[in-house]
């Protein structure tokens, strides 16, 4: 999967890192590098399945790659 993010230097140093797809996912970081291993671990995140919150009986989960 290919996802855009968008890089802005920040007024205190470093990179703010947002992805437009992903609407509050934002991380940082002191270099570009270190903002772009931030955003991934937080894509990750927000896009790892809440299956425990949303899961009722009889519920089926299958799994589409993009």
């Amino acid at each position: 999967m290919k996802i855009k993010v968008l890089l802005e230097p920040s007024d205190e140093g470093g990179y703010t890192v947002y992805v437009p797809s992903l609407p509050g996912c934002i991380s940082e970081g002191e270099t570009i590098e270190e903002a772009l291993e931030n955003i991934q671990e937080a894509i990750e995140l927000f896009l790892e399945p809440l299956e425990n919150e949303f899961m009722t009986e009889g519920a089926i989960v299958r799994e589409l790659v993009l």
